[in-house]
């Protein structure tokens, strides 16, 4: 007996309830955040049970007064029912409007905490996930949460209690009658086991579903102007029907499921109704009730039939409850990004933010999940007042590189510092910190295409720097050789940038990101491609703009066009998954063949 428990356990620990049981603890984290107001909504709930218990209770007094004609207390009664009524509607309304306030609260409550967490995930990690089905996971996932956390504990107590409570009353008045109340439980009990894998089955369909859609409208309206340039219009309006075809199949099929099983229930119920007023007038016939205990026993047969099947709903809610949960926490359980350095981090600067920060990285190494190697035993450095160049073919590692240096990814192997001003690895007394996701305070990083936000440009400018004044933005354009353009607009700084830079040209975009970042005065500046749309003049200006700049800053750029290797201090090559520093004769003869 013993050994067929264990194994029985086993199985269940191993199976879907295991699961499941893992995700309603999740679940639980947020709900017991709100559990007063969980209470108080209960009890509004089992008050509102009571005052209609009570009701039906009235009702009968009410019918047996008329068909006995006994008026005196008709008018005692008459206006009890409407007491009991009206607090009624009162307890409705404030149990409406503590539900919304519930789903409300969990609802930001949950989306703010998923969405910190999914910022702080580990980048790597997160990039094998489709914007799209992030954007559906954090908005449809948590609203139906955050409807769950309300839904399921509250009103399976509130269900039960006016279960038993009309029950009680059917048998306390007659017993006969509480048969009447189970004739459906069967067929309730059954079709939930049968729709409990069509349910778990059609949650994930529908959620991957919605995902998909999502991705995909996503993608076409963000590059839009590539569609319309290759003349794609056709081809994506047809996609979007299939898609939509196979949602309307999806939902159809699940809906054609629930019509059969309502009509089913449907026809149960009206059976045991019809059977109820039968025995109910059988019985006033033959004298064993009265017409106001037939009229209360139609009412509690009504609720008690609702009610059970209102019981075996919460079942698919839970199905639907949990996998909300579950594809959450695929999201916010991936590994997380260390920020326990801040406080190093910190009082390092502190120490040398008057020479300035450089970067020191020997003998790293780095590989992609695929297995592809990147570097391998790969060495720079790079101080305050110098300007490296990264140059090397399409895909062979720059961009990996300035993600490295970010911490997006972490090194696989060999050292990777911030060092205090000019100080070498080689010198045995340098100051130097880990690369971690807390040294990112000390980085700007322009990246290769438009990242420019809706908004206004100070508004964009002051995104990384809040409290800076007009006048500092204007001097952080003028570096970056973007207040040329902006001087001209009507609005100045305040002129609106549309989504995704918008209304401005790559060009102007571009010097627009190294306005933002030069704003921010951070130590080191890394710039990906950021002037590949200038001209020549405009980015040998920009860069000289950096190199005059009395600020200590140390810049790192990855580049194709060699024009502007002349002015660097030094340049590494990306050979052999290494970075080699380039003579004057090799620079002179890139530029020269350029």
């Amino acid at each position: 007996m013993k050994s067929k428990i264990l194994f029985f356990w086993r199985r269940i620990r191993e199976g879907r309830l295991q699961e499941m049981w893992l995700q309603t603890k999740w679940i639980y984290q947020y709900g017991r955040r709100y559990g007063l107001a969980m209470v108080f909504y209960t009890v509004l709930g089992l008050s509102g049970t009571l005052i209609s218990l009570g009701s039906s209770m009235v009702s009968k007094n009410l019918v047996d007064i008329v068909t006995g004609h006994e008026t005196g207390m008709l008018v005692k009664t008459f206006c009890a029912m409407i007491g009991l009524n009206v607090g009624n509607t009162i307890v409705s309304q404030i149990s409406n409007y503590a539900s919304n306030w519930i789903s409300m609260k969990v609802d930001a409550e949950i989306k703010s905490d998923v969405f910190e967490k999914i910022l702080v995930t580990d980048w790597e990690s997160l990039t094998g996930y489709h914007t799209g089905d992030l954007l559906t996971r954090w908005s449809s996932d948590a609203s139906n949460i955050s409807n769950g956390i309300l839904n399921f504990i509250p009103n399976a107590v509130i269900y039960l209690f006016r279960f038993i409570s009309a029950f009680v009353i059917v048998i306390y008045y007659d017993a006969s009658f509480a048969v009447f109340a189970f004739l459906g439980m069967p067929v309730s009990l059954l079709l939930s086991k049968t729709l409990l894998n069509r349910m778990v089955n059609n949650n994930k369909r529908s959620a991957a579903m919605g995902a998909k859609m999502s991705g995909f409208n996503q993608e076409t309206f963000s590059n839009i102007q590539t569609i319309k340039a290759f003349d794609l219009i056709r081809l994506y309006v047809e996609r979007l029907k299939q898609l939509q075809k196979e949602y309307i199949s999806m939902r159809l099929d699940f809906q054609r499921m629930s019509i059969w099983t309502s009509l089913l229930l449907s026809t149960v119920g009206l059976l045991v109704s019809y059977a109820s007023y039968g025995w109910g007038i059988y019985r006033v016939w033959s004298g064993a009730i009265s017409y106001g205990t037939m009229t209360m026993f139609l009412s509690l047969s009504s609720t008690l039939t609702g009610t059970l099947h209102n019981l075996t709903s919460l079942v698919p809610s839970a199905i639907g409850l949990t996998t909300s949960a579950g594809r959450l926490m695929d999201i916010v359980e991936m590994p997380r990004e260390d920020y326990s350095h801040e406080k190093e981090v910190e009082q390092f600067y502190i120490r040398h933010r008057h020479e300035g920060v450089g970067l020191c990285i020997h003998g790293l190494k780095y590989a992609y999940h695929t297995g592809t190697k990147v570097f391998e035993n790969a060495s720079m450095e790079v101080h305050p007042h110098e300007i490296a160049a990264l140059v090397g073919p399409s895909g062979e590692g720059k961009t990996t590189m300035l993600r490295l240096m970010l911490s997006l990814m972490p090194i696989q192997g060999g050292q990777a510092f911030i060092c205090g001003g000019s100080g070498s690895l080689r010198e045995p007394d340098v100051d130097l910190v880990d690369l971690t996701p807390s040294t990112r305070k000390l980085f700007s990083y322009v990246p290769q295409g438009n990242t420019m936000f809706s908004g206004t440009i100070a508004e964009n400018m002051r995104n990384v720097k809040p409290d800076a004044s007009d006048g500092e933005i204007v001097e952080a354009l003028k570096a970056a050789c973007a207040w040329d353009f902006v001087s001209r607009m009507p609005d100045g700084i305040h002129s609106e940038i549309k989504e995704r830079g918008g209304g401005f040209s790559e060009g102007q975009a571009q010097r627009l990101s190294i306005a933002r970042a030069l704003l921010r005065k951070s130590p080191i500046l890394l710039l990906d491609e950021a002037t590949s749309a200038l001209d020549v003049a405009t980015e040998r200006e920009v860069l000289r703009n950096i190199m005059q700049d009395a600020y200590p800053r140390t810049c790192i750029v990855t580049t194709h066009r060699p024009t502007v290797l002349g002015i660097c201090t030094r340049v590494y090559a990306i050979r052999e998954k290494r970075c080699e520093v380039l003579t004057n004769e090799e620079i002179n003869a890139m530029m020269r063949d350029f």
